[in-house]
């Protein structure tokens, strides 16, 4: 498929996006004047709320309301927040860096560790080593996101004291310093790897086990080559490029991880902006969260396919389906 064609299949498909999360956050339950007048809206008149919605577009027909979304964003202007009275792009602006934290560094983590920690239980496979490991991890993988990130706040904050339960920095002097961010990250950032640490290091361990029982391996420990050498020197270079693309297809799904745990811990990212726009009926907000998200989404995996290219060429011609995500 051609660059163009990607293109054109890329913002067809925002487009679509854009089209369903209009109609079904304006379906869904709730007041938007709530999120954009606090508890006045209560107490509005009937003449006042008519005046209120139309002064925000909301007393159109929703295809109306939606050709008039399109027409300004195509021109730039993705509108207001109702909750924050400021631009989206400017919450956005405000907020993403802190995810990109939270998510970036969860991530590097996340692959590093997985690496290291697959690597040594397929060098001691079906060891006691391995099996402990196996078991810690299958253990561990089985927790879901926001119990684990409850559990952490409720033994090293509630219990121990040693580390904040929320926020990003403390207010204060010492607020926003490095030593202070890296204690408010210690937990959301423990939440994020172990949620997903054991799955891609299980993902490792068997592919360089069927490495391990190759032909050529088996050749090379006839010439003598200690088994470590066989392991970094040729099976973690034959399976490193399906890692790569796995890790590139589950970037959306780590960080959809990362917004369960902004929002357990209160944490000012794009995961707790989302969790709020939708909660409190954030219209203009929520459209761009989600389009950014599905975005994301879209480009990682045309970033697998690339990467997959790249590994073997012969996959070009099958690869332009889409390679989808474990879920």
């Amino acid at each position: 498929m051609s660059v163009i064609k990607r293109l054109l299949a890329f913002l067809l498909s925002l487009l679509i996006l854009s089209a369903a999360v209009f109609w079904i956050a304006r379906l869904a339950p709730g007041d938007p004047l709530i999120s954009y007048y606090g508890e006045r809206a209560e107490r509005l008149s009937p003449a006042d709320r008519a005046r209120a919605e139309a002064a925000l577009g909301l007393d159109k027909p929703i295809h109306v309301q939606y050709l008039r979304w399109l027409q300004n964003a195509l021109r730039g202007d993705l509108g207001i927040s109702y909750k924050y009275k400021q631009n989206v792009l400017t919450v956005i602006g405000d907020r993403i860096g802190n995810t990109l934290l939270l998510g970036g560094v969860g991530y590097l983590l996340i692959f590093s560790l997985a690496l290291a920690l697959g690597l040594v239980c397929a060098r001691w496979r079906d060891r006691p080593l391995d099996k402990i490991l196996c078991k810690l991890g299958t253990v561990t993988a089985c927790i879901p996101e926001f119990w684990l990130s409850l559990l952490l706040i409720l033994v090293f904050s509630v219990t121990l004291r040693w580390l904040p339960s929320s926020g990003a920095w403390s207010l204060g002097a010492d607020g926003g310093s490095a030593a202070d961010r890296l204690r408010h990250l210690a937990l959301p950032m423990t939440a994020v790897v172990a949620g997903h640490l054991w799955y891609y290091a299980y993902t490792v361990r068997n592919l360089v086990t069927e490495q391990m029982g190759a032909g050529y391996v088996l050749l090379e420990r006839a010439e003598g080559l200690s088994r470590g050498r066989i392991l970094l020197g040729h099976c973690l270079r034959n399976v490193l490029p399906s890692y790569l693309t796995i890790m590139a297809v589950d970037l959306p799904h780590i960080l959809g991880g990362t917004y369960v745990v902004e929002t357990v811990f209160s944490y000012p990212g794009i995961g707790t902006l989302s969790y709020e726009s939708a909660r409190y009926q954030d219209y203009d907000l929520l459209m761009v969260l989600c389009l950014l998200s599905g975005a994301a989404v879209m480009v990682c995996n045309m970033l697998a396919q690339a990467v997959s290219r790249r590994v073997d060429p012969r996959m070009g011609a099958g690869m332009d389906g889409e390679v989808t995500d474990r879920g």
